[in-house]
């Protein structure tokens, strides 16, 4: 799955299983979650409805956070990098991260750009 704004692939692993694989990658390379959205919860309980599994997970590398911050203060609009964990209707689990070079591309600000691709 490419797509203008993320690119992402399906994975040999369970859904809890990939949330958790996820996250530990991440951490390899400096990135926290800030949040975790349940959306499949989240539909049920406020719409009654039963969905697959789908999960965002709100990724944030404290260091550039902060150079993107510093450069740009309205920049939190665009943050945090999200990536979603999601079960398809065969029951395959995917991975998708959003493409801060894409998104980040927004800004029109040359200290950015090469944050951006950094995170990327």
């Amino acid at each position: 799955m490419d797509t203008t704004f993320g690119f992402g692939k399906p994975v040999d692993h369970g859904f809890d299983e990939a949330v958790d694989t996820v996250t530990e990658e991440l951490g390899k390379d400096g990135f926290g979650l800030l949040t975790q959205i349940d959306v499949q919860a989240t539909l049920k309980n406020q719409l009654g409805e039963d969905t697959r599994p789908y999960r965002i997970l709100g990724a944030c590398n404290p260091p550039l956070a902060h150079q993107a911050v510093t450069a740009v203060p309205e920049i939190g609009l665009l943050l945090p990098c999200n990536v979603l964990v999601r079960e398809d209707d065969e029951g395959k689990v995917h991975v998708s991260f959003m493409d801060p070079g894409s998104v980040l591309g927004l800004v029109d600000n040359p200290d950015v750009e090469p944050l951006a691709a950094q995170v990327r």
